[in-house]
């Protein structure tokens, strides 16, 4: 299982200028969008448009919220790697303490490699799963750690030293490596002691094929072998991370004071009473109360959602968003979600797998007020959930796209010289300038609303059955349905868009991106590896080499550059739809075999020679392969009594130090270093 989130891609760099939301355009001149480069990444700032005009309640009913998703944040570190918290405070306290020269180069490379462990949330690459190699050396850490007062030395430090520095130990966070057993050699700390076999058979033994309504097994646990018996570490108030699911039960608690109506309420509940029992009946209860609350505008999810980084994508990593209804750009994604019966009965896939019934499939364009857990800093551009397929069939599922987020990256990529570097002509340039940020939102509503809310998996198919391989395929069969109703005609009878030509925009990029650019995020040397870029490779893969005979897409060489050159739209399309149809196939029967097959034909490779000039062509644009946000400041304005009344947002908060201020205010769980 996995969250169904969509991540902004590689080309999100391109200057798009046209079709964003009025109103902030309108304040885009005055803000400072950059806020801070280093290594691959660039940190940017979003605004929260109408923040001011919501009500004093709902103001104080994000604030508690935003409270309970930052008090998650050392869970998803100790998620990510049984030493992160520790290596996070030794790495903390030198920078904090050093008394040396701050501009040499030893410190710079110790300040850039704690930016990129903030930004990781640990020590491996939050895309790529690789860890940091730190540029300073063992011996400058080493002395300025000595130097540190006798309540910040490490309990353990040699083991630390290791951890860092020795590129064999724990090198890797994820691993998806066919063939390889994928809990021994992935470093997260969702388990210990146990081996992929004995995890798939301690779950194969609990699940009832027969049940209607099953379970998220290993949503909330880490499963460890006890006294030589394979077993379940619940996380839970009094099981494992109570420190903090205890605290943020109680800002959840002083929210639900604050709720819009009383079905907000009872759904904050809930999820207290799941975090307080580590019941996953009671979260599919949650959920489904969740996902029929249509009416509260304050929205939220907060919990253990996102499986990526479980290499059987089972175990949820902790992650919020807290965020409020865009009323006017949710016209789009209501008009999408009011015709999703017409989409599923008219999609290119077997009627046997599609569904009979579309039922409670409700979207919005929502602004993100805070961003935290495994959506921080780096962050989705659009969510679908719940996970449990069952629960998307009887109750429906929610789809938000975050156009405040998406917005931001609009703004910050203008000028970047990518359309010169790499689109083949000057008319499909324009066309993307003109209707690439219309159509890439579009393409997000459709994947998050239908996409991943379309078809059905047969009767006795376990929902786990691809396995490693199922977070790829699924983010390719939504994305497959977004981009095969993008160039349908049905979007423009409802008014979407205006320009059957549009589309061709979103699968130019597309294209592009799965095929080229996206390599500049891949070491030289190394295969696709992450979920959402395999995706993208093996779509544009499969369809350049489907498509030779009538020479759908070309590769065009000039001046010894490589460029894209789609030449049929409308059978690429057609290639889109064929596609869609035999991933669906897999999904709905579980097809383990085929669905591995495509994944490890299409989707891993990578050609050495294009990589390297892909990866030249980007050295001259000097354009951050992954960027993420800082969060505005949320301060609480309190009457004579200690009483809020109100809540106030400012945006002037750097990147080091909030992450800094984070460590310090919302520090929940003890560091292990043993």
């Amino acid at each position: 299982m996995s969250l169904t989130k969509f991540i902004f891609p590689a080309m999100a760099a391109l200057a798009i200028t046209s079709c964003a939301s009025k109103a902030t355009d309108e304040k885009a001149g005055d803000f400072d969008y950059t806020v801070d480069r280093f290594a691959d990444i660039e940190v940017l700032r979003y605004q929260v448009p109408d923040f001011e005009n919501l009500t004093p309640q709902q103001r104080i009913l994000i604030y508690y919220l935003t409270e309970a998703a930052l008090t998650g944040r050392d869970i998803l570190w100790d998620q990510n790697g049984k030493y992160n918290l520790a290596i996070r405070d030794l790495i903390e306290n030198v920078y904090k303490n050093y008394d040396g020269d701050r501009d040499s180069k030893e410190f710079k490379a110790l300040e850039t490699y704690l930016k990129q462990i903030e930004f990781a949330n640990g020590i491996h690459h939050h895309y790529s799963m690789d860890k940091f190699i730190p540029a300073f050396s063992r011996e400058f850490l080493v002395e300025n750690v000595s130097k540190l007062p006798a309540d910040k030395q490490p309990e353990n430090a040699e083991m630390l030293y290791t951890v860092i520095f020795d590129p064999n130990v724990m090198p890797k966070r994820v691993n998806q490596a066919e063939g390889a057993d994928l809990i021994l050699t992935s470093a997260n700390n969702l388990y210990e002691g146990v081996t992929q076999a004995e995890v798939e058979n301690f779950y194969n033994a609990r699940k009832d094929t027969t049940d209607a309504t099953p379970i998220s097994w290993g949503l909330n646990t880490r499963v460890v072998k006890e006294n030589g018996k394979v077993t379940e570490q619940p996380y839970k108030v009094g099981g494992l991370y109570s420190e903090s699911i205890s605290r943020i039960v109680d800002l959840l608690g002083k929210a639900s004071q604050y709720a819009e109506n009383d079905k907000q309420r009872a759904i904050i509940a809930k999820l207290i009473d799941f975090y307080t029992t580590g019941d996953l009946k009671t979260f599919d209860d949650y959920s489904i109360a969740w996902v029929e609350d249509t009416d509260s505008r304050v929205d939220f999810i907060n919990g253990f959602i996102e499986s990526y980084g479980d290499p059987l994508g089972m175990t949820g990593a902790f992650e919020s968003i807290v965020n409020f209804k865009n009323e006017d750009a949710s016209h789009r994604t209501e008009v999408i979600s009011g015709n999703a019966d017409w989409f599923e009965k008219h999609s290119p896939v077997d009627p046997r797998f599609r569904k009979d019934e579309v039922k409670g499939v409700s979207a919005k364009v929502i602004t993100a007020a805070i961003l935290a857990g495994d959506s921080y800093p780096a962050t989705p551009i659009g969510i679908n959930l719940p996970n449990a397929n069952w629960i998307r069939a009887a109750h429906g599922s929610k789809s938000v796209t975050l156009e405040n987020i998406t917005q931001a990256y609009d703004e910050a990529s203008h000028g970047n010289g990518f359309n010169e570097e790499f689109v083949i002509d000057q008319e499909t340039s324009d066309l993307m300038d003109k209707y690439l940020f219309i159509t890439d939102n579009l393409h997000t509503d459709l994947h998050e609303c239908l996409g991943h809310a379309s078809g059905r998996l047969l009767p006795g198919v376990d929902p786990d059955a691809l396995k490693a391989h199922g977070s790829t395929l699924e983010e390719a069969r939504a994305d497959l349905f977004a981009l095969y109703y993008l160039a349908d005609p049905k979007l423009l009878e409802l008014g979407l868009l205006d320009n059957p030509d549009a589309y061709k925009a979103s699968y130019y990029k597309y294209i592009l991106n799965g095929l080229m650019t996206q390599l500049m995020r891949i070491e030289p040397g190394k295969d696709v590896e992450e979920a959402h870029m395999r995706n993208r490779q093996l779509i544009a893969a499969w369809a350049y080499e489907k498509g030779k005979p009538d020479n759908v897409i070309e590769m065009v060489k000039r001046d010894g550059k490589t460029f894209i050159k789609i030449n049929d739209y409308g059978k690429l399309r057609d290639l889109f739809g064929q596609l869609l149809g035999e991933v669906q196939r897999i999904k709905s029967e579980g097809d383990y075999e085929a669905g591995r097959d495509l994944v490890e034909t299409y989707a891993v490779k990578v050609d050495p020679a294009l990589h390297k000039e892909v990866l030249d062509r980007y050295a001259t644009l000097d354009i951050a392969p992954y960027k993420g946000f800082v969060n505005p400041v949320y301060t609480p304005v309190t009457d004579k009594d200690g009483n809020i009344t109100d809540v106030t947002i400012t945006y002037s908060e750097d990147y080091l130090p909030q992450v800094l201020r984070y460590s310090e205010q919302y520090r929940t769980l003890p560091a292990n270093s043993k």
